[in-house]
């Protein structure tokens, strides 16, 4: 690992809204059993490893082969520490994290609620419509979007309790006796889940964003991070494995969830993974029995449900951190409530009870150009027509995007990366830097469809218009020039772009709002001119950019169907729907500036009264 990474890593106002209460819908959220028993690290002896895996997420050990080496898309941010000089003190600071040579980051706008009411950490239920595409297909110029070019996958978010992930130190399950805090060296294990939800149009998952052409579905993630304190003995083998798997309607995993035997199956729906249709609305269930943390989303439109428990029986694991060896685990909350302070030590969210965009991830182009055929997992998957360069379409016309860039020197050409007013040249070539570059636009996918090769068969995949996902040699578009930072993609009420992404929630067991929130965005980590450890030159909007998406406020008529009256309040996320949006909190503004006390590039508001329950907007009820 490259020894110069930060010392310590070792390597690496508005309108007012009148909303009417819910809703004639009953909730599938249980109370979260006890889990009285505090978890400790597990044995160095466990399942050893297999040589193609999801030991590190992020796709850089040089060890172990990646399951999905484009999955860092989808992976938590962690948040590094590096010694800075405050007040005549070494005091340790947030700072960029890298593994084994490569930045990481991502770009992960979200509201984190707040609660002190005891299961709020553990227990809780969620609304949710998916956004309907426009019936014409996406144009390179941007003037027709679809929900895929804009994020890649909403999600909510967790703590977990995990003895084998940062700092390496036991964990009491469903407790606010655990210790998040990140100067804290008896801080409990914690990793973090995510429920994402993975919006049509791209396919296929295993290289691209989609399950299917024309269906969204789900899937419940784990990260862990494997080091100790500050960040000592960060294992470069596997530094942060995930746990994955599909939300089923047989609830059994596509294929094994744990990092160690991950596989082809694991990445790809079968018959039983629930697919969503768009517009269908949803009640989102995320509980904790003694069974094992289980997330559970009903299609209110179809009535199917979909369901994953973090189980030993299915598959979980833990990582030890020495060996990279698999325990079978059964994961539970780490926490009681949602209080601010409980949080995930090492993530750059502060890993709260979050909702969440995850964008920053897409291009949209006239062509793509620069060949790079993608296999995975020993040659079960290969799709020959990736590429690496977007020209034209967010380039701007008749412009070429980054890349080439070699594989097997990371060396890449035209890399560029953000400017006070655009994309600038790079000041190196050499993706294995850490830089904070666009080196290449890879994976790009030509539009129409394509042949790929899953298990020696030919499956037909497709693309509604060519893009670039950012994701291969770098994490992101850390140029700041695509769809995502366009304001005219975002939904606003036509019928060239989608329907809004809409959320209510979240309630406790007895069907009460969270009572704060917080708006944050790390965003800044990814900002080459942003100093993570003074905060100087760290802008929501990030500087070049033409637009930064925020949270908002609709009074939408009758949103979620027959479950809510009109002037019921919904959160949304993207730019001002016009008739609709009654609250936007100062756009951008709203995610606040640095917290210096743990920076590392995110920007938070401070906490406020939730906005949905308070003034004019009346609290809404789900029971």
């Amino acid at each position: 690992m490259r020894k110069r990474l930060h010392g310590l890593l070792a390597s690496r106002a508005g309108w007012v809204l009148v909303a009417a209460p819910i809703l004639a819908i009953g909730t599938t959220a249980m109370g979260a059993a006890s889990q009285a028993a505090t978890v400790s690290p597990a044995a160095t002896a466990g399942v050893a490893p297999n040589h193609v895996n999801n030991l590190d997420c992020n796709g850089y050990s040089p060890t172990y082969q990646a399951l999905s080496p484009t999955g860092r898309m989808r992976c938590t941010d962690p948040l590094g520490l590096q010694p800075v000089q405050s007040g005549g003190k070494t005091v340790m600071r947030g700072a960029r994290f890298e593994d084994n040579g490569h930045y990481i980051g991502h770009d992960e706008p979200s509201v984190k609620f707040i609660s002190h009411a005891t299961g709020s950490g553990n227990t809780m239920s969620y609304l949710m419509k998916l956004p309907v595409d426009p019936v014409r297909p996406p144009t390179p110029s941007g003037s027709v979007t679809d929900y895929s070019e804009l994020s890649i996958a909403p999600w909510f978010g967790l703590p977990m309790c995990d003895p084998d992930s940062y700092p390496e130190n036991p964990c009491t399950p469903d407790s606010d006796s655990n210790s998040g805090s990140i100067s804290d060296p008896n801080a409990a294990g914690s990793a973090f889940m995510e429920l994402q939800f993975y919006p049509p149009g791209f396919a296929p998952f295993t290289d691209s964003e989609s399950c299917t052409r024309g269906q969204w579905c789900a899937a419940l993630t784990i990260d862990s991070l494997e080091s100790q304190f500050n960040f000592v003995n960060l294992n470069a083998a596997c530094e942060e494995p995930v746990n994955f798997a599909f939300l089923q309607r047989n609830g059994v995993p596509a294929g094994p969830p744990g990092p160690q035997l991950a596989d082809l199956a694991t990445n790809t729906p079968n018959g039983q993974t629930l697919r969503m249709n768009p517009g269908d609305v949803l009640r989102v269930s995320i509980t904790d029995p003694a069974a094992g943390f289980t997330t559970r989303v009903t299609d209110l439109s179809t009535g199917q449900t979909g369901v994953m428990v973090a189980s030993a029986q299915n598959g979980f694991m833990d990582t030890n951190f020495q060996t990279c060896a698999g325990t079978p685990h059964t994961f539970h909350a780490e926490y009681s409530t949602a209080s601010q302070q409980n949080q995930v030590p090492w993530a750059s969210l502060e890993g709260g009870v979050l909702m969440q965009q995850e964008i920053g991830h897409f291009e949209v182009c006239n062509s793509v150009t620069n060949n790079l055929p993608f296999t995975a997992d020993n040659g079960a998957f290969s799709d020959a027509d990736v590429f690496q360069t977007c020209t034209g379409g967010s380039e701007g016309p008749k412009a070429t995007g980054e890349g080439p860039c070699d594989p097997t020197t990371g060396l890449c050409q035209n890399s560029t990366t953000e400017g006070p007013t655009g994309p600038v040249a790079c000041p190196t070539n050499d993706s294995s830097t850490g830089a904070l570059c666009e080196f290449s636009d890879a994976n790009c996918f030509p539009a129409g469809n394509r042949p790929v090769l899953m298990n020696g068969t030919a499956v037909e995949e497709h693309a509604p218009v060519a893009g670039c996902l950012d994701n291969f040699f770098q994490n992101g578009d850390l140029d700041f020039d695509g769809t995502s930072y366009t304001a005219s993609a975002w939904p606003n009420g036509t019928p060239n772009h989608p329907s809004a992404f809409e959320y209510i929630g979240p309630f406790t067991t007895g069907g009460a709002s969270y009572p704060q929130v917080q708006y944050e965005t790390n965003v800044p980590q990814s900002e080459s001119l942003c100093d993570v450890t003074s905060g100087s030159g760290c802008a929501v909007k990030p500087a070049g950019s033409t637009f930064y998406p925020f949270w908002s406020l609709n009074n939408s008529q009758r949103p979620l169907g027959p479950l809510t009256r009109p002037g019921t309040c919904v959160w949304n996320f993207g730019n001002i729907l016009p008739g609709v949006t009654r609250q936007a909190f100062g756009g951008d503004a709203e995610y606040g500036s640095p917290d210096l006390a743990r920076f590392g590039g995110t920007s938070t508001s401070a906490v406020l009264a939730n906005p949905a329950v308070t003034g004019h907007c009346p609290a809404v009820s789900l029971r």
